[in-house]
């Protein structure tokens, strides 16, 4: 079976069939398990997650009875094999009885780690493959289909730092392996979600004046160089300007794109 996270919550059982589980509290206590698998997470941690800094008098009885809920929904739905057990009872609160591979969040973050690795090795050709098969996981926002709580709203965010993590390495990858020009499309959509990200305005720079499209580089310094200005009273960064230098000194731009941390600074803020 799998449990799929990025995006809306599903479970898909081993013949295939893809439930959704219709109660909100109940889909989040689950999710919630399942961002620590084979960990106790406690009851208190739980009751953040389900009620905030308010929670009800009764909110140690009502989380047993989502754990009830979440127990009987597995086997009412027929999503696990007859004996097995998911959701265990352990002081101080509940752990999910799940392998890694069942959890997307978990294969996503393996397979990122893997791709970094290959990069690190010499290896892009299998740093992309890791990464295009983890970026292949992405159905939509994580969690899309309820309303997350504080705790759960730090992971989502952790997802999404780490996505643009594999993005970066994705980028990175092809240009070490000669297709600097091929990522011109993504590095737009990219630009498109996260206008404030820099580093992908400086990879996209370098990627048009590589392929001989000074005049587009350009122009695309400049747009990011006013968006840097309106948004946060920034200038580009010095090693944005030095790109900008090159493009004016009609210099050819057949570098692969610059590592993150190594040549380039980034702008932390990102939208």
């Amino acid at each position: 079976m799998r449990f799929n996270l990025i995006g809306p919550f599903e479970v898909v059982t081993d013949d295939g069939r893809i439930y959704h589980p219709g109660t909100p509290k109940v889909c989040q206590t689950l999710a919630l398990l399942l961002t620590r698998p084979n960990e106790i997470v406690t009851a208190e941690s739980l009751i953040k997650e389900l009620w905030g800094e308010r929670p009800p008098r009764s909110a140690v009885t009502t989380l047993q009875t989502y754990v009830y809920h979440a127990r009987r929904m597995f086997v009412n739905e027929r999503l696990v094999e007859p004996g097995r057990t998911l959701i265990v009872t352990s002081a101080p609160g509940y752990a999910i009885q799940v392998d890694d591979s069942e959890v997307d969040i978990r294969v996503f973050e393996q397979l990122v780690a893997q791709g970094r690795d290959r990069l690190a090795a010499g290896d892009p050709a299998a740093a992309l493959d890791h990464i295009n098969r983890a970026l292949a996981l992405w159905r939509g926002p994580a969690l899309s289909n309820f309303p997350a709580g504080d705790v759960l709203a730090g992971h989502i965010v952790h997802l999404e730092e780490l996505r643009i993590r594999a993005f970066e390495i994705r980028i990175e990858a092809e240009g070490r392996l000669g297709r600097q020009s091929d990522s011109i499309p993504g590095l737009r959509r990219l630009i498109n979600d996260y206008p404030l990200n820099e580093w992908f305005h400086c990879q996209l720079i370098s990627a048009l004046g590589s392929a001989g499209r000074r005049a587009e580089a350009l122009h695309a310094y400049q747009h990011v160089r006013r968006l840097l200005a309106e948004e946060l009273g920034l200038e580009p960064s010095p090693q944005m300007q030095r790109l900008q230098s090159r493009l004016l000194g009609a210099d050819i731009m057949d570098r692969v794109p610059l590592p993150r941390g190594q040549e380039l600074a980034v702008h932390e803020a990102s939208a």
